[in-house]
């Protein structure tokens, strides 16, 4: 639908919807940026106060994928006029606690009265024009580097379907309770070509991204990628959501995979996550370097030149 609207040009826009980045770029001057963004959800686990401290995290996540810091947010909810209003309590304490985490001020926000509940909010972050990490800078002979493990999407469906163990709903929930404010400033000290985080379209949507936005072809070795406990017997049991059959029908096509990966394995690679980690791309010595000062970051791939010969991604 973006591609049919009209193109507005505007100098001051750094960052649009152009390369389907993470959030919105609009310079204020030579070295001051806003950041902007806005996510929001239904909930994805049974405790209110979790599900608002999930959704703030999540929603504040884009900016860190920009590189830039967090300032203020609006909240965006929907919620039944003759719901429980302590639940909706419990909603805004939870985000307003991860916003306070993350030095994120709430300024207000905007409700609708909604059968479904919905919660999220738009955030506005700072930003030095020449310091953006936008997703289509990664450059062939680079690294990539993945710092959280993926499954969220698969679990939250096992939970649903009351088939997921304890161990992989506490390590999911603290996975995505858990900021990338550490993650962006440990890439920070080091020289990024490019930078997304991982979240609705998965690890294979969200790579493809970049790997067309930068013109390149990104290589992802599957075995490396990090995987939360339970995921693979989630999958395995066949609790895969709907948008995880909606991203492998939609990026499947960009997609040269190895034959050996199992099954399972494979799948996870298209799972929708929930205030996932961030994929960085950056220097080989850079990404040996940040995976030793960053005990959660991980090397998954490598960036290679792109030609005719090869798809956008090619999972090993």
């Amino acid at each position: 639908m973006l591609g049919s609207l009209p193109r507005v040009h505007n100098p001051n826009v750094l960052v649009g919807y152009d390369t389907s980045d993470d959030a919105g770029v609009y310079r204020l001057s030579d070295d001051l940026a806003l950041v902007q963004t806005v996510d929001f959800f239904t909930p994805i686990v049974d405790d209110p106060y979790t599900f608002g401290a999930i959704a703030a995290a999540n929603s504040l996540s884009d900016v860190y994928a920009m590189g830039g810091k967090p300032i203020s947010a609006l909240s965006v909810v929907a919620f039944p006029g003759g719901g429980d209003m302590d639940v909706l309590g419990d909603i805004l304490r939870g985000g307003l606690d991860k916003m306070i985490e993350a030095g994120c001020a709430v300024l207000g926000g905007h409700s609708v009265n909604d059968p479904e509940i919905k919660f999220g909010y738009a955030v506005t972050g700072t930003i030095h024009p020449g310091k953006i990490k936008a997703n289509a800078g990664a450059r062939a002979g680079d690294a990539l580097v993945f710092t959280k493990a993926i499954g969220t999407g698969v679990i939250g469906t096992a939970l649903k379907r009351g088939i997921a163990s304890e161990e992989a709903v506490a390590a999911a929930t603290a996975s995505m309770l858990r900021l990338n404010k550490d993650a962006c400033e440990a890439m920070l000290a080091y020289d990024v070509h490019g930078c997304t985080d991982i979240t609705g379209f998965g690890l294979v949507g969200h790579a493809r991204e970049m790997a067309v936005g930068s013109g390149v072809t990104l290589e992802i070795d599957t075995a490396s990628v990090p995987l939360l406990p339970g995921a693979l017997a989630a999958v395995e049991a066949g609790a895969v959501p709907g948008g995880l059959r909606n991203n492998r029908d939609f990026a499947e096509c960009a997609v040269d995979a190895d034959p050996a990966i199992p099954p399972a394995l494979l799948t996870l690679m298209f799972d929708p996550q929930t205030s996932g980690g961030l994929l960085i791309s950056l220097s080989e010595s850079d990404a040996l370097a940040l995976c030793s000062s960053f005990p959660e970051a991980r090397r998954i791939g490598r960036v290679l030149p792109c030609d005719n010969s090869r798809k956008a991604l090619l999972l090993l």
